[in-house]
């Protein structure tokens, strides 16, 4: 049995990033996790987590989701006992997949993973942090208290070396919800190409944008890359809500 790696999938760029460099280090994944949690989240990217699915069929790796019901961070009254309450559906997953299949658990790993006979090697998970104390410190603990390795390759980089490197690299990334000034309407939608990332740089200095949208700015999902091999497609509608909009993604979606 060789070393097995989970990676922490979102669909967004910078988790997408984190499975790319994964897999140029030959780390072996053997599966994508994506969370889905409702309402917003300190510990989670949340917008068009639904479209990780077509992501990981194209990707051709295996995918285990969590759901909103595995969730009880309602009652927190303060960020940190939020972030804690989130992260517990994540760890009690990995430690299905560590333990094996056969120990009870809250969390089902998929049917592709459940088959298998004996524990996981996990050695680790693959995260897309890049700045964030409040994410990392507690992925770190997680791992520690699991005895894993963290996969962490955006983690304190240069953000706009980062947004270069994985545009040059193929990936098409769409912007799904902005949140900050100088992000309107009109990029909603919009793909983050070199052009995109000039304007974003001018924001930074006018405004403080982050080139990553590391501080909740924007958010983006992945719709094709150099380990997809059919690009994702949906129909969708801006949605507008006076500084700050989404997509709202329709019931169409699609692999081309």
């Amino acid at each position: 049995m060789t070393d097995e790696w989970v990676s922490l999938f979102s669909g967004g760029k910078d988790s997408a990033w984190a499975l790319h460099r994964a897999l140029e280090a030959d780390l072996d994944v053997a599966a994508l996790l994506t969370v889905h949690p409702t309402g917003d989240s300190y510990m989670y990217h949340t917008p068009a987590t639904g479209l990780a699915s077509l992501a990981a069929e194209s990707i051709g790796i295996d995918l285990l989701e969590i759901e909103p019901d595995d969730f009880d961070a309602a009652g927190a009254e303060e960020s940190g006992a939020q972030g804690d309450a989130e992260l517990e559906p994540l760890e009690a997953a990995l430690a299905s997949l560590q333990r094996g299949p056969d120990t009870e658990t809250t969390v089902d790993p998929t049917d592709a993973l459940a088959r298998r006979h004996g524990p996981i090697d996990l050695a680790g998970v693959t995260a897309g942090a890049v700045e964030s104390e409040f994410q990392t410190s507690r992925i770190e603990a997680m791992c520690d208290r699991l005895g894993i390795g963290l996969f962490a390759p955006l983690w304190q980089r240069d953000p706009v070396a980062l947004a270069e490197a994985m545009i040059d690299a193929g990936f098409e990334i769409r912007i799904v919800q902005v949140a900050a000034y100088g992000l309107d309407e009109s990029w909603l939608g919009r793909t983050l190409d070199h052009d995109a990332l000039a304007e974003l740089q001018a924001l930074t200095q006018k405004y403080g944008v982050h080139v990553l949208g590391e501080g909740g700015e924007f958010e983006t999902i992945v719709t094709d890359g150099p380990e997809m091999d059919r690009p994702i497609r949906f129909d969708a509608e801006p949605v507008w809500e006076g500084s700050r909009g989404h997509l709202r993604i329709g019931k169409k979606t699609w692999l081309e």
